[in-house]
């Protein structure tokens, strides 16, 4: 009888517990997922919504296509307060209002990000961008200091560089037809970030077969793709399946020159104050995080570092490249607005070809509201996601903890009440005597409450600087309609087929102010 309990009963036992502990499992997730199936029922969803699968099969995983469907929800519901759809068991709410966005970005009970970021932190790690709770506020608080305005001046000497290559590869184009701006600013934006966040030259705008370069564009095209994809969340589908080995090639890149750098500059950071010839040299980013502290005195670790300097490379050149590339051509589209940036220009620089300084950025008025309405029509971040932290009503509704939101600002920035005929280009909407009166949370582009972006200055700066060099070199001209660029809303907010303008040499701009 022994023999007969311990070869039969044990591993019955066994099969019992694991039985017990499913069974206990899917009771867990289906009860949850039932509460707030249940709690969200009275706030409107597209038609077609199932129970279990939700709207999981009408949503395209095509980028283009997806983002289309996203923007047509929130069009076709404008006058809905809220906005739900399921991606399977997974709810998701649309805000697009700024009386519903105001109460959640500034709450910091709903400060976490929304789980799709989960997808960033092979690459990222839990930096600033994706971190929540403790190591959030700790972080924020030790980086703050790295982005005051009068260490960002430093940067400026780097982005008048790096603008004037870019004129020299644009001249090679003026008056010669049509050609796609794209990828030219975005290479001039890839070698300001590298050398200001790592001190590194990285050549991309002369260097256009750069292994890096290619590993960031395409590393966040990968994970752009799985955040779409239901069936690619899970892990070990993703692995075995999915695009998992090439993520994991593409991250080996990415992660050995990041961290190469940080050694390199950790080693050398004492001996690298001074130049040969006596002078101070630049610091960059990384330069600040290797001597920043806590509280408590003690140090980032190379790993801190790491996830830092990934974020800020992956944060700071693609969002200020796309919203460069925008203004180009809008300004393009906009001969009156083209010609009013121009006067203030020649009013600031004359005839000069001297760099920007911190004084003409200040005076650039009339080019930041440019910007500003380029942002406000063309989102470098198009939509953003939190997570609600406890249960809590958003304008009436009940919204269950957990929840996932996505606020999407392309559809928040086209509010009529606040920004009259919202598809029209007018710069002046952004003048102080307009904005009176109008609520901060009608215009997020660099998101709002306590996790607003902590770099928008530094992408404000160096967008008037590159901008007032292609300015002041060539007239633009747009050879797209607004329905042919057809914007993808991936992690950024990008057209289809790229920006394809006209440029004409301006007359040649002698002597110095």
């Amino acid at each position: 009888m022994a023999v007969l309990f311990s070869s039969y009963t044990i591993p019955l036992l066994g099969v019992s517990i694991f039985i017990a502990i499913l069974t206990y499992y899917t009771y867990k997730l289906l009860s949850d997922y039932l509460h707030k199936w249940f709690m969200m029922k009275p706030i409107p969803e597209p038609e077609g919504t199932h129970l279990f699968i939700g709207n999981a099969l009408q949503l395209s995983p095509v980028s283009g296509d997806f983002f289309n469907q996203i923007i047509s929800f929130t069009t076709e519901f404008y006058k809905a307060p809220l906005l739900k759809f399921w991606v399977g068991p997974v709810p998701f709410l649309l805000l697009f209002h700024a009386e519903t966005v105001e109460p959640v970005v500034n709450n910091p009970v709903h400060m976490e990000k929304s789980f799709v970021y989960d997808f960033l932190h092979p690459w990222l790690g839990t930096g600033l961008l994706t971190s929540t709770g403790h190591k959030w506020r700790q972080r924020r608080r030790m980086l703050t200091p790295t982005f005051h305005f009068s260490i960002l001046t430093d940067f400026l000497e780097v982005m008048n560089e790096q603008a004037k290559v870019l004129v020299e590869k644009l001249e090679e184009h003026a008056g010669k037809g049509t050609f796609n701006c794209f990828n030219h600013v975005t290479k001039c934006a890839l070698d300001i970030i590298c050398e200001t966040a790592m001190g590194k030259k990285i050549y991309a705008q002369s260097n256009s077969d750069s292994e890096y370069v290619k590993n960031v564009y395409k590393m966040s095209d990968i994970v752009s793709r799985r955040q779409r994809t239901l069936w690619f969340w899970p892990d070990i589908l993703y692995k075995y399946i999915g695009e998992g080995r090439e993520h994991d090639k593409t991250l080996k890149v990415l992660h050995s020159f990041t961290y190469n750098v940080i050694k390199e500059r950790a080693e050398n950071i004492e001996s690298d104050s001074e130049s040969d010839d006596g002078t101070k040299k630049r610091q960059a980013f990384l330069d600040m995080l290797l001597k920043t502290t806590d509280e408590d005195g003690k140090g980032m670790s190379h790993q801190d570092i790491q996830e830092e300097v990934d974020t800020f490379m992956f944060e700071g050149h693609d969002t200020t490249a796309a919203s460069m590339n925008w203004v180009l051509h809008l300004l393009g589209a906009n001969p009156e607005a083209h010609r009013k940036v121009q006067e203030e220009l020649q009013e600031v620089f004359g005839t000069s070809d001297r760099p920007v300084n911190t004084e003409d950025l200040t005076k650039l008025k009339y080019l930041g509201c440019v910007i500003k309405e380029a942002l406000r029509l063309f989102p470098s971040v198009p939509f953003f996601g939190r997570r609600i932290g406890e249960d809590c009503h958003i304008n009436g509704f009940k919204v269950p903890k957990d929840c996932n939101l996505l606020i999407i600002t392309y559809t928040l920035h086209r509010d009529p009440r606040y920004f009259p005929e919202p598809e029209e280009f007018r710069p002046e909407r952004f003048f102080p005597e307009n904005s009176v009166g109008r609520s901060p949370f009608t215009y997020i582009p660099f998101s709002a409450g306590l996790r607003n972006c902590i770099g928008q200055r530094f992408a404000q700066m160096e967008e008037k600087v590159v901008l007032a060099y292609i300015l002041r070199n060539f007239n633009v001209e747009a050879c797209q309609t607004r329905e042919e660029l057809c914007p993808l809303g991936e992690l950024i907010l990008r057209p289809e087929n790229g920006i394809w303008i006209k440029l004409e040499k301006r007359e040649p701009q002698t002597s110095s102010n």
